[in-house]
């Protein structure tokens, strides 16, 4: 039987309430890559978008705890700057294709208008199963050179979110 958002989000909620800190957050991994390996689920979640859409669709956001599972198709490369989720933390989890993900150091905090000036610190690809924690404050920046599908959960809905002002030194 196919893995379903509804069990998804209510796996997802019963890990935070049981253990609201990072701790719990990395917890839900586990539940993300069961999605990410449930073809089901992927097809139909995550169809093909036209090219001009949106890659990034909300599919749940949770009334209570303020999580969001959001699909995310693309069908170009794309390749993302430096970024972080501001107050939220957040997972990736790629479904089909590969991210090259980098994280960054800030190796100079700014202020107002000057820029946290960040380096490279790792680079590694994520691949379909693949479910990845990025804490709050956590810079990184997404590559991806072909089509690709990736299901991210955020802690809070980052339409909603200010997000740190980062440059790359």
């Amino acid at each position: 039987m196919s893995y379903t958002l509804e069990e998804l989000a209510s796996d997802i909620r019963e890990t935070l309430n049981a253990n609201p800190d990072t701790d719990g957050q990395k917890a839900i991994c586990q539940h993300v890559s069961r999605a990410l390996k449930d073809d089901a689920f992927v097809t139909t979640h995550m169809p093909a978008r036209a090219p001009d859409d949106d890659p990034r669709e909300v599919l749940y956001e949770d009334p209570d705890l303020g999580f969001c599972i959001c699909a995310h198709v693309y069908d170009k490369p794309a390749h993302g700057e430096p970024h972080d989720h501001g107050s939220s933390w957040a997972i990736y989890g790629q479904a089909a294709g590969s991210t090259e993900m980098t994280d960054w150091r800030i190796v100079e905090k700014g202020n107002g208008e000057k820029p946290h000036l960040v380096e490279p610190e790792r680079t590694y690809t994520l691949e379909p199963g693949d479910a990845y924690f990025y804490d709050i404050g956590a810079v990184h920046s997404p590559k991806r050179d072909e089509p690709t599908k990736l299901l991210r959960i955020e802690g809070a809905n980052l339409d909603d979110v200010e997000r740190s002002n980062i440059a790359a030194k």
